[in-house]
């Protein structure tokens, strides 16, 4: 298991997750392998659940 991988693809997913249901929703833009550009508000609390979740090897 790629520890590394496992945080980014969780970041990834959850920041994708946020711009589908946040009101108002923050644009999102992970086409550039290694970035991802971010207009708008993220939420850190839930942003921060994924990623224990990774680290514990939750879904």
């Amino acid at each position: 298991m790629d520890l590394q991988k496992t945080i980014r693809d969780a970041i990834i997913a959850e920041l994708e997750r946020q711009a589908e249901a946040e009101d108002p929703a923050p644009k999102v833009d992970t086409r550039e392998p290694g970035y991802a550009a971010i207009e708008g508000r993220i939420d850190l609390d839930a942003l921060i659940m994924v990623i224990e979740g990774a680290l514990a090897g939750g879904p």
